[in-house]
């Protein structure tokens, strides 16, 4: 993966079809997503149960782009190697997850993956401050995780403070929740260059009328373009 700053847009597979997920992966690379974005619960965590690495190693046969793996789990590091073997191109631990997050990042990169973490919504920009030399991404929670399809809740001021802490660092800044035309360009100019969406890129599409897909990515686009 080259580091760039261009806006990348990551529809999260929660939000397709869960008995079609080999031509969905394909369906929304084809339609011009750059990332795919897996989110892992485990109903612990966060009140909710998805995929485990199975799961995550089958999907991994239709990604050509980049597959980021959102864990919503706890613990994290005994799933790490589990998460790497599957083929996670970037794997994100969330910094409320367990006492140990410096070993954990570095155990991912360990494991030769990119290492995001991850903030809900509560929880301060500050927590990460002494994390930006072990991370490559920061995620930035703007619903409080477990659930696709909620509402956006404003988290421009921490994006903000996370874009002037970056500073020169190669650290991507993700945002994940509520993302779709109307909130994209507000993170977008806060300094936010991942945008997680679910709902807003599967919403009225399916594998039979992929162009659907293509037309709410670029309608996403469009919007991060003019802001």
């Amino acid at each position: 993966m080259t580091f760039d700053r261009r806006v990348k847009i990551a529809p999260s597979i929660l939000s397709a079809d869960f008995a079609d997920f080999g031509r969905e992966i394909r369906a929304i690379e084809d339609q011009g997503a750059d990332w795919v974005h897996v989110d892992v619960m485990d109903n612990h965590f966060v009140p909710n149960l998805t995929f485990g690495p199975p799961a995550v190693k089958a999907f991994r046969r239709h990604v050509t782009t980049v597959m980021d793996v959102h864990l919503m789990i706890a613990p994290v590091d005994p799933s790490i190697d589990a998460y790497a073997e599957a083929g996670a191109d970037i794997l994100t631990a969330h910094v409320e997850a367990g006492p140990h997050i410096h070993r954990t990042l570095q155990a991912i990169r360990g494991a030769g993956m990119k290492a995001g973490v991850a903030l809900n919504p509560g929880t301060p920009a500050e927590a990460v401050a002494h994390l930006l030399d072990l991370a490559d991404l920061v995620c930035v929670m703007t619903v409080n995780p477990g659930f696709g399809g909620q509402k956006f809740i404003d988290m421009t001021g921490k994006i903000r403070a996370l874009r002037e802490m970056i500073g020169d660092r190669e650290v991507h800044i993700e945002v994940d929740g509520g993302v779709d035309p109307d909130t994209a360009p507000r993170v977008v100019a806060a300094g936010a260059d991942v945008l997680v969406a679910g709902s807003a890129v599967f919403r009225g599409g399916s594998v039979d009328v992929p162009e659907v897909y293509g037309s709410n990515i670029a309608a996403i686009r469009a919007a991060t373009d003019a802001a």
